[in-house]
């Protein structure tokens, strides 16, 4: 979905002023169409996230076109959660990510590494404290029925070029049937990363049932509310 520079001062609730500041002068990606900047909802998330610009609500409400919203608890659960992946640089990191993504039979898993280093020589897909949220910049590059989020935890912290300089050791890969669906579970994700349990839990690498109830924790806390705040520190 391409936003206009008011759009996205919307979705941050800032001033015009301040996104056309952010793209000169903090990297905020932005595109040039027809004469006019141009802006991605999933790359201005991600950008917001790594540089913790808080973020209204109503991002976190995407509906999802052809029925219920995923849930975050329920697209890792079908990801998996791993441990210990081996790798020394982000290219051997992402190779053996790639090789524990529960994909499709058939599915071009040489293609995905492509398109997901190519999209970390594009940009850094860390968001800071040791996380990065790898994927592509076209989502729905493979025919998967349902989105899918892998949580893979690496064996050593690896330099991901981070904006706070702290190595990786956290990756959230994303893989989706629908730009929509994409989208919705990278705002999650992002709500979930500013919660200071979660965060924790990352950093001690606890179990998949641990990790599991505190997302479904969050999710029914969003669906309480109908509303969502960023958790502050």
């Amino acid at each position: 979905m391409q936003l206009t520079v008011k759009n996205v001062a919307n979705l941050l609730s800032v001033s015009e002023k301040s996104v056309y500041r952010w793209i000169g002068e903090r990297g905020l990606p932005a595109h040039r169409v027809g004469g006019q900047l141009r802006l991605t909802r999933g790359e201005v998330i991600g950008w917001a996230t790594a540089n913790k610009i808080n973020l209204v609500p109503q991002v976190f409400e995407e509906p999802e076109a052809d029925g219920r919203p995923p849930a975050l608890s329920e697209a890792i659960e079908a990801g998996g959660v791993f441990y210990r992946i081996s790798g020394s640089d982000v290219a051997s990191v992402l190779a053996g990510v790639v090789d524990y993504l529960r994909l499709p039979e058939g599915a071009d898993r040489a293609l995905l590494l492509q398109m997901l280093l190519a999209r970390e020589q594009m940009a850094s897909t860390a968001v800071g404290e040791g996380v990065a949220i790898p994927h592509a910049r076209n989502p729905v590059v493979l025919h998967v029925d349902k989105p899918i989020v892998t949580l893979c935890f690496l064996e050593h912290p690896v330099d991901f070029g981070a904006l706070d300089g702290l190595p990786v050791q956290v990756l959230f890969t994303l893989v989706s049937p629908t730009v929509r669906a994409h989208l919705h579970l990278l705002s999650r994700l992002s709500f979930a990363l500013r919660d200071t349990e979660f965060k924790q839990q990352l950093r001690e690498q606890a179990s998949r049932d641990v990790l599991i109830a505190t997302l479904r924790r969050l999710s029914a806390g969003l669906s309480a509310s109908g509303a969502v705040q960023p958790v502050h520190e």
